[in-house]
Parts: structure tokens; C-alpha cells; sequence
């Protein structure tokens, strides 16, 4: 299964059948990240507990939560000091929706016409195997210098309580340079997309659907809001400009809610409306929350309704600069196995690796199996080859990193 020009030192000991075996022991396993779970991502931390102590590796098992497990290992190079590196992925997942809109079993990590099926084969659980069997194949090719973090998170696709517990530990502040192993096609993320997750909370007066003079509607005032925050979003692109692989700051409107199926004659008092704003490089988020919140109160004063917005969560666009060692390792590796150089991109919304670049600075890059916008459909898949088309990249890359040093460059 080895793809591009050339044989690499680690290529004969690299185990991709056994990579791909592990894929599917994980994506049979039904990690969702479902509220109120009691466990989500303990059997697949089990699995990977279990593997990284058949290679001899020191790991730790850390609860961030009841049934939430981070996995962290440490493997040394052997070859004298040098910087650390860090591959990073999770094994959470989210729900499959309703099994019947499926051609597959959502959990049966079914192989068929060269494709792994299933939910989490590509986000992420191949490139949580394609990370771990690189760095077991660099290890047993020969010494390097420095050291190897494995970083196998919980929640990623909640709170990202896992990468936060990470960033907060004294291991985080020792590393040079993580690569995210989430599907982007191919691309060399160098950018990320910020996200604001707003709830805006809507106050009217209760009254009879026969007398709506007596009332004051949330739903109108609502559906006001939804329509006005597309001149949010118009603003947005004009005060925040265009991002060359991140696109521009988009203001969606996910959640509108008022009122009682069972009371179609009731004018209720309470509504929410909920919005999902995402963000490029250089934007302001405290600037564009004020723009959204004077937006809505303006819509909603001309139907008597008031408004109250709250954050329920803020996450910065992100960027690293494209001589960053941990970058110029990554694309030197994949022009080596692919024989040309990747593409450039962005991460269309944010990974745990926006959460170790805001709390610990750490530099991040992403790169992974699977299709850039297959995350969180229906019939998931991953091609089968890029699971050790990846490792190869990943092994190759580390090399590059770890001997030239790991220092220099820039993150934002």
C-alpha cells in the first residue's frame, strides 16, 4: 500500500495491515459524544492503553471527566536531546443519527470497493491508527533525537475538556509542534476557523393568538433577527476581509424555538434563537459579538421583545506560518511519499488544535486521512490506502521535524 516514489527506511516496518485492523477495532466501538453518557471514550482509551503498552511505551491514562479519558504517551527517541513533537487525535465521535438513512452498519467498519464505512473512520479514528504505527515504525527503524508526544484526546467533538486538561499540564509546555491528525484531504491546514456559539434569549409578553395587539412575539421578533443577521454577516466580510484558505466570517442562524405545538392559539413569552458564527484570521470576536448583540436588540425592540445574548462558547481563528519547522516537516514528508507538494488550506471549523495553540501556544498544523467534508454525514468512509499512505507521511515527517531541530518560525 505504499504510494509515491521511492522507499523510506521505516517503509518495511511499518504494519499497515495492522493499522487498519486497529481502525476497525475502533470504529466499532460507539464513542458518541452523546450528553449524559457515563462512558464515551473509555473502550477505545482501553484499546490504545492496551496497544501502547505492547509497544513498551510510558503513557498515562487521565480522566478530564467521569468516563472521559485522555491517553497521552511519550516515546523517546534514543538519538540525544532534541525537540518534542506531538501527533494528536480523538476518539469521541458524533451520533450516527438514525441507522436507517445508512447503505452501511454505521459501527461494522465494513471494507468494500477500497473503502472503510463506518461513523468515525475518517474523523478520526484512522488517523488516530495512522499516527500511532508511524511513530512505532520511525522507533524501530533506528534512534532519533528528542521525543514523540502521542496525544489520543477526549471531547473533541463537546467541550474539548481534553485538550484544555492537556494544555493545562506540564508536558504541553515542552512541545515544539503538534500536527492534528483530522481528515483534510490531502491539504496542509495551516489555518483554522474561530467559532462563537451565541444563545439569544428573547423576552416578550404572553397573550392570545386571537389578540395579538395584547401580546409581544418572540417568533416575530425571531424570525426579524434571523433575517437581520445576514447584514451581520454582510459587514463581517467587509470589516474582516477575505482569508486565502479560510474563506470569510459567515453568521448563521442554527436554532429558533418559541411557543408550544400543543398551544397553537398561545403567543408565547419566551423564544431563543441560536447561532453559530465562524471566524477567519484577524477577526475581532468581541467586535463582531457586539455587532450581532446591537443587531438583534434592534430587531426585536420594533415588536416590544428584549434580548439577551450569551457566549456559550468562543474559539479563536488560528494560523501558523508556512516556514514553521512543524509545517516545512510536514510538506517536505508528504512531497517525499507523494512526489509533489500538498495544497495549502484551512480547517473549515476548529479542531483540539485550536484549543493547545490558545491555552499553551503551542505552533499546530493539520493533516489527515479522509475527505475534507465527509465529517459527521451519513455512510462516513475513509479510503483504505490513506491509512498508510498517512502513516508514511506522518513517520516521514517526524524524521524531518525531530533531525532538523524543531525551532524557528512563527504562530499566531
Amino acid at each position: 500500500m505504499h504510494s509515491g516514489p521511492g522507499a523510506l527506511p521505516w517503509d518495511s516496518l511499518l504494519d499497515t495491515e495492522a493499522a487498519i485492523a486497529f481502525t476497525q477495532q475502533l470504529v466499532r466501538l460507539r464513542t458518541v459524544n452523546a450528553e449524559g453518557a457515563e462512558d464515551v471514550e473509555r473502550p477505545a482509551a482501553e484499546l490504545v492503553a492496551e496497544l501502547f503498552t505492547r509497544f513498551g511505551w510510558e503513557h498515562t491514562v487521565t480522566e478530564v471527566a467521569p468516563g472521559r479519558p485522555n491517553v497521552i504517551a511519550v516515546v523517546e527517541g534514543g538519538g540525544g536531546p532534541g525537540p518534542t513533537l506531538m501527533f494528536e487525535g480523538h476518539t469521541d465521535v458524533v451520533t450516527e443519527g438514525d441507522p436507517a438513512d445508512w447503505s452501511v452498519d454505521p459501527y461494522g467498519a465494513e471494507i468494500r470497493d477500497g473503502r472503510m464505512w463506518g461513523r468515525g473512520t475518517a474523523d478520526m479514528k484512522s488517523g488516530v491508527a495512522a499516527m500511532i504505527y508511524a511513530v512505532r515504525a520511525l522507533q524501530q527503524a533506528a534512534s532519533f533525537p528528542g521525543r514523540i508526544v502521542l496525544g489520543v484526546m477526549a471531547d473533541e467533538e463537546g467541550m474539548m475538556l481534553g485538550a484544555k486538561a492537556f494544555a493545562a499540564s506540564p508536558l504541553a509546555g515542552e512541545v515544539d509542534g503538534v500536527i492534528v491528525c483530522e481528515p483534510e484531504g490531502y491539504e496542509v491546514c495551516t489555518s483554522a476557523r474561530g467559532g462563537i456559539r451565541l444563545r439569544l434569549d428573547l423576552t416578550g409578553v404572553m397573550a392570545h393568538g386571537a389578540m395579538p395587539q395584547e401580546g409581544r412575539s418572540p417568533i416575530a421578533a425571531g424570525a426579524r433577527i434571523v433575517e437581520a443577521l445576514g447584514t451581520v454577516q454582510e459587514w463581517a466580510t467587509v470589516r474582516f476581509g477575505h482569508h486565502p484558505h479560510a474563506g470569510s466570517v459567515t453568521v448563521t442562524p442554527t436554532v429558533l424555538l418559541g411557543g408550544d405545538p400543543d398551544q397553537l392559539n398561545v403567543i408565547p413569552a419566551h423564544g431563543v434563537v441560536g447561532v453559530d458564527v465562524r471566524t477567519i484570521p484577524g477577526t475581532d470576536h468581541a467586535e463582531l459579538t457586539e455587532r450581532v448583540r446591537s443587531t438583534a436588540e434592534q430587531a426585536a425592540a420594533a415588536f416590544g421583545v428584549t434580548v439577551r445574548l450569551t457566549v456559550v462558547d468562543d474559539r479563536p481563528a488560528i494560523e501558523i506560518a508556512e516556514d514553521h519547522p512543524v509545517v516545512q516537516g510536514l510538506v517536505a514528508a508528504h512531497t517525499q511519499v507523494h512526489g509533489s507538494a500538498p495544497a495549502f488550506g484551512a480547517v473549515p471549523g476548529t479542531t483540539d488544535g485550536t484549543i493547545l495553540t490558545r491555552d499553551a501556544g503551542l505552533p499546530t498544523v493539520v493533516y489527515g486521512p479522509g475527505g475534507k467534508w465527509i465529517a459527521h454525514q451519513k455512510d462516513e468512509f475513509v479510503e483504505v490506502r490513506e491509512i498508510g499512505e498517512y502513516a508514511r507521511v506522518y513517520a516521514a515527517a517526524a524524521h524531518h521535524f525531530l533531525t532538523a531541530g524543531g525551532t524557528g518560525g512563527t504562530a499566531a
